[in-house]
């Protein structure tokens, strides 16, 4: 941006940010689209394009024949940014029904589906109890449907994590005395909220993290290997994820990481560090029992 141009305002930055969103996903846009997305006057459009102009220096130009703004072919984000992902994250949210059709920026939305998902629907009660409870730091009363059986129980939510399928709280269970994942969608009533004492920092699988070393299953071809390391984004033939141990095991179920017996096509990544992964989590649950045990 150059020294004469002034730092836009909250909402201009707003709509200079859609500006750049129909110009670089859609590669064109009229005046009255900004108009028409915030509801403003034709002279605002208008000087909200001229300043897009002026700001990025060649991002667009103005096509007489079509009677569009145009994005040129060398064109930068200057005020967006541009993420792939964040777009059809967006996509999935509008197909499932959570977001809805003014919140997305398109002028059209592209043919776009999904598979279907097997939803689990979080009670809006549940959710607030728990959050209730994570900020007071108190305990709370749940009817809790295990597999084995259904039963009341005293849990100290401290935090929430969504493990790839379900939604859980990470709490401090009263009656084993250990912190544990309760699935949100298995509680299936809320009691009294209690005064209890625990140490969140005794969490050590929450606290703690580990990177998984994922790399191709050694037994693909190599255009297979190749093709692999493309869709995980591998770097020399590894990819390095960051996790905390509460959540590095249903990762590892979740992608059959655990599985030694699967087809190489089927499996498609090892993880490399799964003996240390293993042994980290079982250290953590080990150190963690003792300090809530050595506090009591």
């Amino acid at each position: 941006m150059s020294d004469s141009v002034e730092t836009p305002s909250k909402n201009l930055v707003a709509r200079l940010n859609f500006i750049e969103w129909r110009l670089f996903w859609e590669g064109h846009l009229n005046r009255s689209d900004v108009e028409n997305q915030f509801g403003i006057s034709t002279p605002q459009a208008s000087v909200d394009l001229k300043h897009y102009r002026e700001a990025t220096d060649g991002n667009i130009k103005y096509d007489a024949t079509r009677k569009q703004f145009i994005a040129s072919k060398n064109m930068k984000p200057h005020f967006l940014k541009a993420s792939a992902n964040r777009v059809l994250l967006q996509l999935r949210a509008f197909v499932s029904g959570t977001l809805n059709r003014d919140t997305l920026w398109f002028s059209e939305i592209p043919p776009v589906d999904i598979a279907p998902e097997l939803v689990r629907d979080v009670r809006n009660d549940v959710l607030r109890k728990v959050l209730k409870a994570i900020r007071t730091r108190k305990s709370l009363s749940v009817r809790y449907q295990s597999l084995s059986n259904s039963r009341w129980r005293d849990i100290a939510p401290h935090a929430i994590a969504f493990d790839g399928h379900r939604w859980h709280t990470r709490a401090y269970c009263c009656e084993r005395l250990e912190f544990r994942d309760f699935v949100l969608t298995r509680i299936e009533r809320t009691g009294k909220f209690k005064s209890v004492s625990f140490d969140v920092n005794h969490d050590l699988e929450w606290i703690r993290k580990i990177k998984l070393k994922l790399c191709p299953h050694p037994g693909l071809t190599e255009e297979q290997s190749e093709a692999i390391q493309r869709d995980f984004g591998m770097r020399n033939r590894v990819r390095e994820l960051q996790v905390r141990l509460s959540l590095a095991y249903y990762f590892i179920k979740r992608m059959n990481l655990d599985l030694t017996d699967l087809e190489p096509a089927r499996a498609q990544i090892k993880l490399t560090n799964f003996s240390e992964v293993e042994e980290a989590i079982k250290s953590a649950k080990t150190e963690s029992k003792r300090l809530v045990l050595a506090q009591r």
